[in-house]
Formats: structure tokens, sequence, C-alpha cells
């Protein structure tokens, strides 16, 4: 993964955040930032901290560095380096939230079970019933932030640690006035590692969101 997003034609710099994990990524990484010094970073932290503050890190990480555009993505290779170019354009041409979408025209769920594809289908409808969001694939992972949007929204309000992290800062962004654009990706089942979802997870999707929508009748997101 590290290797195919340095070798895209536009230049995209890549930070890796790593919760302590058994698997060697940060020897990994380290071993790779002599050939890349400029546009290889690695943040280690202790352990499993949770998805959500993981992504917070990096966010915080990289409004400290300035950078204009940031760009989440999965490390195991479900997410395809090639479409990034795709996100930033979305961003650099009006859009102030780029999703890679699995569901809109163009999008596509490759090798998911068909009770996997169903549920995450059906986790989005249901965000949208309560939440309004005018998102078709409101649990993606695949999304490019302008940085105005993370500087506008107080990401120490962002509650969730889980997959309920990406509904949350969608919404966030949303309820704060930002254009959010959904781009079609062809999403494929992870070829490295293992994942994640569990009960509680899933719990705190769904009852989550209702809390959220609840909440966000009384308090801002933004600082």
């Amino acid at each position: 993964m590290i290797t195919a997003v340095l070798s895209l034609p536009q230049d995209f710099d890549l930070l890796i955040i790593d919760d302590n994990s058994p698997d060697g990524t940060a020897s990994a990484v380290t071993a790779m930032q002599s050939t890349y010094p400029t546009r290889l970073h690695l943040h280690q932290r202790a352990g499993k901290l949770g998805l959500g503050t993981a992504y917070i890190a990096g966010f915080k990480w990289g409004l400290a560095q300035g950078y204009d555009y940031m760009i989440e993505m999965d490390a195991d290779f479900s997410h395809k380096p090639e479409d990034l170019p795709r996100l930033l354009d979305a961003c650099k041409n009006g859009a102030d939230v780029a999703i890679g979408s699995r569901y809109i025209k163009g999008g596509n769920v490759e090798d998911w079970p068909t009770d996997r594809i169903l549920l995450s289908k059906w986790a989005s409808r249901y965000v949208r019933m309560i939440t309004w969001i005018p998102v078709h694939d409101t649990t993606a992972g695949f999304v490019c932030y302008k940085r105005n949007v993370l500087d506008t929204i107080d990401l120490d309000k962002i509650r969730f640690i889980g997959y309920a992290f990406q509904i949350e800062l969608k919404y966030a962004a949303w309820r704060s006035g930002f254009s959010l654009k959904e781009i079609p990706i062809v999403f494929k089942d992870r070829q490295k590692g293992i994942s994640k979802m569990s009960k509680g997870i899933f719990k705190e999707a769904v009852y989550g969101v209702i809390t959220m929508r609840w909440k966000s009748f009384f308090h801002s997101y933004t600082k």
C-alpha cells in the first residue's frame, strides 16, 4: 500500500497511524522512510485507542503541518490508491468534502458476501432516515476533507470511536454548512489484515446515530 500510494504521478504525502500493531507495521514504515524521507510519516500510539481517535490524531497532525487537503483511507487495499487524485480533484473543484462512494451510480463492492453488503446498505439508509444527510454511503472511509472543514469542526466534540466515527464526521461537516460530494469508487474486500467489526461497534452505530441527531439540536460541532 505504501509503495502504491507513493508511486502515483501526483505527489501525496502519507501518514501511517500505528496503534502498537503486532504485525510489524511500524518497522515496515520506518524501513521505507529512508527512501521517502519527506513524504512518508509515522505516528505511533501506545495501544489500540479506536479508529475514530486514530483519524482525529491524523487530522490534527495534518492541520499542524499546514496541509490544505487531507484524505483518510484504509491501508488494507480495500481503497485503491489510484482513486486518490479523483477525490482530491473533487475538493479542488468545489466540494468541501469528497466521499469515495460504493452506493451511487458507478460505485460497487467486490468480494463481500451478500449479507455484508445488505447490512452496509441498510446502515447507510438508516443513517439518512434519522439524520436526513444527503449521502448514500454514510459509512464510507475513503474521504477527502478541505482544511477549512477540519479547522472549523471542533474535533474534540466527535464522540464515536468505532466505525460510527465515519458517520459523525460527515454529519458534523454537513451540519456546519459544508458541501459534500460523492465520487463513485469500487471497493474491494480487504487483501490484508482482519476486520475489526464487532457487535459493540454495530451497537454504537445503531443507537449512537439517534443520540447524535438528538444532541445536534442542542449543540454545534463548530469551535
